[in-house]
């Protein structure tokens, strides 16, 4: 395929449908997934976004943001099913639920995918809600098999959600032993390790790939980032947060971005463009890219301080 993007993130595009009080909703195109695609198209990296939309005003809302920030649109399917919505009850901390028992996201066909379009793949990206609804989750876990045969980097985020039930460990376990990179939040941790020590469960999660870089984000209080016996720890710069939605996927953006373009870096430098990333999506409201300048900015700040 003339141009093969460099990285792909897999999964979900949805529609957030977000509760403003009394009778007024309001629509977000969003994601998690898909928001890894557009921060790293942003941030200058060719990149695809490999899923389904469906065909009416939400699929349309959802094919014009992946264009307008040049996400490769040859591996993004629309189908004649009905929307995803993520109901939004409560944005701080984030409260959903989902509407979709059969919606377009369930019907991406990797199989339909254009010939040779994972020949300059170098990272690819899963997780999300895409990896706990069937079948898209085994078409997914099998297309990140494949593509580690193949010698593409794997990076992970769970992004737990209340529909990770235990039926969801299976996939975690799998996923986890696939990844070059596993990314996670200490929310994240507390809901697919109930009940343990935050340290605990990181340790549990860890043990399924010994060899993967893993960064931790704790939000307002910084991050840490892990491979084999070495850790890097960073707050994160003080910036006037106009909401954190997205900053997550951001970050995991920013660290991605940052080992595929400077494998040379420090662990401390690749956590703190992890870092840059998320603080600088937090800077917009909704789930917003980071701006770049605002990025390298944070970046070069987070260097100075080390120093």
């Amino acid at each position: 395929m003339h141009d093969a993007p460099l990285m792909l993130c897999a999964g979900e595009a949805l529609t957030d449908m977000i509760d403003q009080g009394g009778e007024h909703w309001v629509s977000r195109v969003g994601g998690s997934t898909w928001n890894v695609a557009r921060a790293l198209a942003v941030l200058g990296e060719p990149t695809g976004f490999a899923g389904a939309i469906s065909q009416d005003r939400f699929g349309d809302a959802l094919w014009a943001a992946s264009e307008a920030v040049g996400l490769d649109l040859r591996l993004l399917q629309r189908v004649p099913r009905s929307p995803l919505l993520a109901i939004v009850e409560k944005c701080e901390p984030p409260r959903y639920f989902f509407i979709g028992d059969d919606s377009a996201d369930l019907h991406f066909d990797p199989a339909a995918l254009p010939a040779g379009w994972a020949d300059a793949l170098r990272w690819a990206h899963f997780g999300g809600i895409s990896l706990a609804r069937e079948p898209l989750a085994s078409n997914l876990v099998a297309l990140a098999g494949q593509l580690k045969a193949k010698g593409v980097a794997i990076s992970f985020d769970p992004n737990f959600r209340n529909l990770m039930d235990e039926r969801y460990t299976p996939t975690l376990q799998r996923m986890a032993a696939l990844a070059d990179l596993i990314k996670v939040s200490d929310d994240d941790l507390r809901g697919l390790f109930p009940g343990l020590e935050l340290d605990e469960a990181l340790r549990r999660l860890r043990a399924f790939n010994l060899e993967a870089i893993c960064l931790l984000t704790r939000g307002g209080e910084g991050a840490s980032l892990f491979h084999r016996d070495r850790r890097a720890d960073a707050r994160a710069p003080t910036v006037e947060v106009v909401d954190t939605v997205g900053a997550g996927d951001a970050s995991a953006a920013g660290l991605l971005q940052s080992l595929a373009r400077y494998p040379e870096r420090s662990l401390q430098s690749h956590l703190h463009a992890a870092l840059a990333a998320g603080s600088a999506a937090c800077l917009q409201a909704g789930a917003t890219p980071p701006p770049p300048a605002a990025m390298h900015r944070l970046f070069e700040q987070l260097e100075g301080d080390a120093s």
